[in-house]
Parts: C-alpha cells; structure tokens; sequence
C-alpha cells in the first residue's frame, strides 16, 4: 500500500466530512421551571424572559 504526500491545498477527509455544531437546545420549562418570568444576567445586564397569554415567550431588557 502506497501512502500519498498531504497537499496543503486539498481538505483532508477530517474537514471533508466536518459537520457544523448545532446549538444547544433548551425547552422553555427548563427556563422558566413553572414560572411565568425569569430574570436573566448577562454580563452587566439584566434581561426578563415572560411568556405571554398567547404562549409566546418575549425577552425584555
């Protein structure tokens, strides 16, 4: 078996086949732990995570 050099220009099959990092997924009752608001820190800011009447969710600074 014969082994070829590595070229610096083609993608090796590491990266060929590389699939993007999905983000991480939370359900809003991990969130919101039977609450109907949050406060969340964020660096110096506070943020308010509610969900409204109609079972949206609004973030609020």
């Amino acid at each position: 078996m014969t082994s070829t050099p590595h070229s610096p220009h083609l993608p090796t099959q590491a990266t060929a086949t590389a699939q993007p990092e999905l983000p991480s997924s939370l359900n809003s009752s991990q969130i919101l732990r039977g609450q109907k608001t949050v406060e969340i820190a964020h660096g110096e800011q506070r943020y308010t995570l509610r969900i409204t009447r109609d079972n949206k969710l609004i973030l609020t600074k």
